[in-house]
């Protein structure tokens, strides 16, 4: 129960189990309680919160103390405690009410009514905190003895009550252990065991358990609906040497993944069940897959000979906690050696149903003498078990005759195929012949890789409707007779890209959502097809008709593949005319082709050769590389596999010397955001067989030539800092590559790019270098790597860019974040921010981070008097989220300094303050003797000093250190009310970009032949993209759109996103009255990579209206809203989101209200010319903007009015 000793605002009730914070919705702090005695060790201390008001932000808090409440003065909050105090605020570890912890496990501010938290101390002094009964580990350790748990109703907790059940729980722990203590004592002397005491699973389980055959089988329900909730426990603790083993009954075969086995401490009485154990932060060891993973994390990869994965029916898993505290795993009776050491006395078995796993029978087994004995495996009953799924793979060739020998340049399906495949005609059709009873492991691929622009087409031949799903078909670049077929081939993560239904997935991940027809509705005599172009990407056809780019840089060598899943049983090549540039491959260059062809078609000695060549062309990753790092996907991918817990010792190298002008080029593929700095890149003389990697290779200091963020060093000296790219700003996807030049420089090329000339008389052999370190936890090597031309290059070095090198100059106005204080109103298109009442709440953001060595300036608008202080401005860490809710921020900047670890520079007065803390006095005039037009600019130098300037003078340098990705941040308070930005950013805008073009594209002498047609006049505020439907046709400048076919696929999205308070107009110029409906006018979240045949399939972040209904990611949500759309012959149709992130309509220049609510930051307009809609034009805005911003904002201040005049 509670103390008598509480906040000011707390009453107690319930013989003092339950307190309640008075006035909550006035007050939101004062609300501190603590535990009647000290805890006990290892007793848990538990609340369940029973009241929540929304009224603030913030929730409950919990901890420890080392203060006496009868002897404390209680402060207003629990982060006010010091002097031995710990506390979890939201995901934070305070000590003394610093933060010693920033992301500890569950945010308590995310609980609702009903949830339960706990604190308790352990016997090693170490302290662990409890949400729902769950443990999530030690957030600090060297607890003294004696504390008090206490617990802070704050913000939007009111009421808590101590559970019922904390001290049962401490009861029947303890009574455990004497159980268990009485046990191993009388564990010698024991010749059998009665039935008590026999080993059987326990009756509290996961949701989906079934108990049967008196609790000794566990089964999983629904299993081909639900893949987890399977975890069952022992009813008792495991003795020691207590084999603990079961038989696999039962598996299905549709999930990934399978059965998990372990021990934990936790006790089933008490434990609220995970949907799998491997969620469990503490206690815990399980065997998964052929690791082993304690509390959550893997700490060993490959542990004994089996893989649980791969496991068949009537297989044994058994575990056993042995006398001097190892744990040994048992499959089918044979000991896989220690799995872990120090295991507690204490432990429950555990077994989780999960995957392909649905039921397991406990085996009788008594003690370790026992064993020996019980190694005799059962073969007899594992080679059945094995003849079953072996005889499914077998394939009987006296059934459909010897396949002949097809002609080398025929494209065919290779013989070696998914066990429940065959390939008959000679090669030219795959079957599924049970196909009644299986539907999938399928997979066929060709006989041979596919050539450029070469189409491989099958036609399905039969169906089976008993299943879901059909045909799926793709490219993949592994070779058929290397290749350990998959159940589905969507099931490969490397190097395999498939279409299925109407999405596209690339090794494992579905990449396109919505893209083309969908293949699960294709009929008997439906034909598709799958084509790597000459430029890199992959096309789908169904029916001839070409569903558009799927993907891009797809590598030069990859087999056609099909998977007859679901309904498909039957497929046929369909064969292709060749045309002129294909005779001539065939005809001319028949020694290249055979050279392509995999070992299946060719001779010992022609692969032998072939394969050597490519490999002595092919840049691959070294075998040889930092202890910290893998190798992976036959050397094309390098990674850092415990990436959160590692920064370093994760160097790789090419395989071979890079030849002068050769691009060595990666593609950051994952990223980790623990640590500070990322990628470096560089060369190096040194062979890999002759380096002994260091921690980072800038540590060596000879023969070595690195960038590491912004810096090149050569041997680990800094010689040039500021080089124009800076390797810390990459993000997932970015590509990063480096080349020797034959002039003896060192390039590096950021997505394509050139950054220029880093370093001069590099010698000839080097081998790349990338240090995967910091946040950069994986990349691969671009197959494509380009070779520069060392005597173009000369010339014209800008020729190796991905894009040309025209582009325009725009300045871009700053403006500010939406996320700003509750007190603000923004006009003029973010620009202008008014302090609407009282003088604090006034905290704004710049909208993006601030850029070094540029100005963010504000100028002061107007000034009220009856105020005093005066408006602050500096910079911090703190990243401002646009849909956070402005009562989130505090209602100053030196509570902003608060919230969590952000740190924050502010000059306020005439001192300059880092997290409230004086660091310079009088370091400038007086903020608060400031006027109306006084201007006022912040920056972050290159250097990382920041820079006050005051009516354009540099102040000089107000602090050192100043992080790269910092906000400008504004406190507009006290006598400032007005305040707008007038700075801009300086933007380089390319004019023509081809995604996915060759890295070495463009020659000096096409650039200037070019340069004579390209446009350099300003666009338009709004345009076109060039990404459209079908039937659109562009003109005038990608203004007007025009529907030239059919009466869909005629959908259009605007080039730019859509800015707040900026209102976007289309007139509909051309309806056609043949057609049913008309024009659908939205906004989707994002650009789209591929435009649907109708805006209708857009099913993430889309909003659009259509007649008189709005719809949300398809599924009509409003009807009767406005003016319906389809009767509009003419006039004006647009959309504007408000400054609250609420969307509107405009018909006509007339706001008809709110479509919907959090739109996204930066939407896109997108348009389907639907129907009777034929044609239509981007209305020039400009006029209008301040028109419709004016109406809407006097719309929201004519709503708050009448909000307050009706007592809201």
């Amino acid at each position: 129960m509670f103390h008598n000793k509480y906040g000011c605002l707390v009453t107690l009730s319930n013989n003092n189990r339950t307190a309640q914070r008075n006035q909550p919705s006035q007050e939101f702090n004062n609300g501190v309680v603590f535990s009647k005695d000290p805890l006990q060790v290892d007793q848990l201390f538990e609340v369940t919160i029973d009241k929540k008001i929304n009224s603030w932000s913030g929730s409950i808090e919990i901890g420890v103390t080392t203060c006496d409440p009868n002897n404390l003065q209680i402060p207003a909050s629990a982060t006010d405690f010091r002097d031995g105090t710990w506390v979890l605020s939201g995901s934070c570890i305070l000590v003394n009410g610093r933060s010693i912890v920033e992301d500890y496990g569950y945010d308590l501010d995310q609980l609702n009514e009903g949830d339960r938290v706990g604190v308790m101390c352990t016997s090693t002094g170490c302290l662990h905190f409890y949400v729902n009964g769950q443990d999530f580990g030690e957030a600090s350790a060297g607890i003294p003895a004696r504390v008090f748990a206490v617990v802070d109703m704050y913000g939007k907790c009111v009421q808590v009550t101590v559970t019922e059940s904390v001290e049962t729980r401490i009861i029947s722990n303890e009574a455990i252990n004497v159980s268990l203590a009485v046990q191993n004592n009388n564990h010698s002397d024991a010749s059998a065991l009665s039935s008590e005491e026999r080993l059987s699973f326990h009756d509290r389980c996961g949701s989906l358990i079934k108990l049967s055959t008196d609790k000794r089988t566990a089964e999983r329900r629904r299993p081909l609906d639900e893949f987890n909730n399977g975890v069952v426990m022992t009813q008792r603790p495991l003795r020691d040497n207590e084999m603990f083993e079961i038989t696999l009954d039962r598996l299905v075969d549709k999930w990934s993944g399978s059965i998990e086995v372990g021990i934990t401490t936790h006790n089933p009485n008490t434990m609220d069940f995970p949907a799998t154990m491997t969620n469990m932060r503490s206690g815990t060891i399980m065997m998964s897959g052929c690791g082993i993973l304690t509390n959550g994390k893997g700490t060993r990869r490959e542990y004994g000979e089996y893989n649980l994965d791969e496991l068949v029916e009537a297989d044994r898993i058994g575990m056993m906690r042995k006398s001097n505290g190892f744990l040994h795993y048992y499959i089918n009776g044979v000991d896989q050696g220690v799995a872990a050491t120090r295991v507690p006395n204490v432990v429950f078995g555990v077994v989780d149903l999960y995957g392909m796993a649905v039921q397991v029978t406990i085996r009788d087994n008594f003690d370790e003498h026992t064993i020996s004995r019980d190694c005799s495996v059962d073969f007899e009953s594992r080679a059945n078990s094995l003849f079953q799924q072996l005889s499914r793979m077998c394939i009987t060739e006296s059934v459909e005759g010897a396949l002949p020998s097809p002609d080398l340049d025929s494209l065919l399906f290779h013989p070696h195929c998914g066990c429940h495949a065959r390939v008959v005609d000679g090669g030219r059709a795959a079957i599924r012949p049970n196909a009644v009873v299986d539907f999938n492991n399928a997979v066929v691929l060709t006989n041979r890789t596919l050539r450029c622009n070469e189409l491989f087409e099958i036609q399905i031949d039969k169906i089976i409707d008993k299943w879901a799903g059909s045909v799926e078909i793709g490219v993949t670049i592994h070779v058929p007779i290397d290749l350990d077929f998959p159940s589905t081939m969507t099931n490969l993560r490397s190097g395999t890209w498939m279409m299925t239904g109407n999405g596209v997935i690339n090794n494992g991940t579905t990449v396109l959502e919505e893209y083309g027809q969908n293949l699960d509705r294709l009929k008997m005599g439906d034909k598709v097809g799958v084509m790597r172009k000459s430029d890199g990407t992959l096309h789908f056809y169904v029916n001839g008709v070409d569903q558009g780019t799927a993907a891009m840089d797809i590598p030069e060598s990859v087999y056609g593949v099909i998977d007859l899943y679901g309904q498909a049983a039957r497929a046929v090549i369909v064969e292709q005319s060749l045309g002129a540039d294909r005779l001539a491959i065939t005809n001319g260059s028949a020694a290249s082709a055979a050279a392509r062809e995999p070992p299946a078609v060719l001779s010992s000695s022609a692969s032998s050769s072939s394969a050597s060549s490519s490999s002595a062309m092919q840049l691959l990753f070294h075998s040889k590389h930092g202890s910290n790092a893998r190798v992976t996907n036959g050397g094309l991918t390098a990674s850092r596999p415990n990436a959160h817990g590692d920064f370093n010792d994760s160097i790789v190298m090419s395989s071979r010397p890079l030849r002068d002008g050769e691009v060595f080029e990666v593609m950051i593929e994952k990223m980790v955001e623990r640590w500070s700095g990322s990628i470096e890149a560089g060369v190096t003389t040194i062979r890999p067989d002759d380096i002994e990697f260091p921690n980072t290779m800038t540590d060596i200091d000879y023969e070595m030539w690195m960038l590491s963020g912004s810096a090149i060093m050569e041997d680990g000296t800094t010689i040039r800092n500021g080089y124009a790219c800076d390797l810390d700003t990459l993000t997932v996807g970015s590509r990063i590559g480096m080349a020797r030049l034959g002039d003896g420089t060192l390039h590096y090329y950021v997505d394509g790019r050139d950054m220029g000339v880093a370093c001069l008389d590099i010698p000839s052999g080097v081998y790349a270098v990338i240090d995967l370190y910091g946040q950069c936890a994986q990349v691969s090597v671009r197959s494509d790597n380009a070779r520069v031309q060392p005597e173009v290059h000369a010339r014209q070095p800008v020729e190796y860019d991905l894009q040309p090198p025209v582009s325009i100059v725009e300045e871009v106005t700053h403006k500010f974040s939406t996320c700003c204080g509750k007190n603000i109103l923004l006009k003029n298109g973010d620009c202008t921010a008014i302090r609407s009442k009282s003088y604090n709440h006034g905290l704004l953001f710049s909208l993006q981070p601030m850029k070094l060595d540029e100005i963010f300036e504000v100028q002061i608008d107007s000034i009220s008097r009856q105020w005093s202080g005066s408006m602050q401005i500096g910079v911090t860490t703190y990243a401002p989220q646009e849909s956070m809710s402005r009562d989130i921020l505090p209602a100053s900047a030196a509570e902003l300094a608060e919230v969590g670890s952000k740190v924050l520079w502010m000059i306020s007065g005439a001192q300059v303050t880092k997290n409230n803390v004086p660091m310079c006095e009088n370091y400038a005039p007086c903020l608060e003797r400031l006027e109306a037009g006084a201007r006022l600019g912040a920056m972050v130098a290159s250097d990382g000093t920041l820079h006050l300037f005051l009516n354009k003078e540099d102040l000089g340098v107000a602090a050192t250190n100043i992080p790269k990705k910092v906000h400008a941040v504004i406190d507009v308070f006290g006598s400032v009310d007005t305040v707008s930005v007038l700075s801009s950013s300086v933007a380089h805008i390319p004019l023509s970009f081809h995604a996915g073009a060759p890295l070495v594209q463009f020659h000096s002498q096409e650039v200037f032949e070019d340069e004579g047609d390209i446009d350099t006049k300003a666009h338009p505020l709004h345009e076109f993209s060039d990404k459209h439907g079908r039937y659109i046709r562009l003109s005038d400048n990608n203004r007007t759109a025009t529907r030239v076919g059919s009466y869909n696929q005629a959908v259009v999205v605007s080039s730019k996103p859509l800015h707040r308070h900026q209102l976007f107009e289309v007139e509909i110029c051309r309806v056609n009255p043949g057609w049913s409906s008309s024009l659908a006018i939205g906004l989707v979240g994002s650009q789209l990579e591929t435009v649907p045949i109708s805006a209708f399939s857009i099913k993430s972040s889309a909003w659009l209206v259509h007649g008189a209904s709005v719809y949300h990611n398809g599924i009509k949500v409003k009807n009767n809203f406005g003016p319906n759309l389809d009767t509009l012959t003419s006039g004006r149709v647009g959309l504007l989101v408000d400054a609250q992130h609420c969307l509107h309509l405009f018909v006509n220049g007339v706001d008809h209200g709110e479509i919907a609510t959090n739109i996204p930051l930066q939407p896109y307009i997108v348009i389907d010319l639907y129907g009777q809609c034929e044609q239509v034009t981007i209305v020039n805005e400009e006029s209008k903007e301040g028109e419709a911003e004016e109406a809407t904002l006097a719309s929201h201040d004519y709503k708050e009015k009448a909000d307050i005049e009706s007592g809201a």
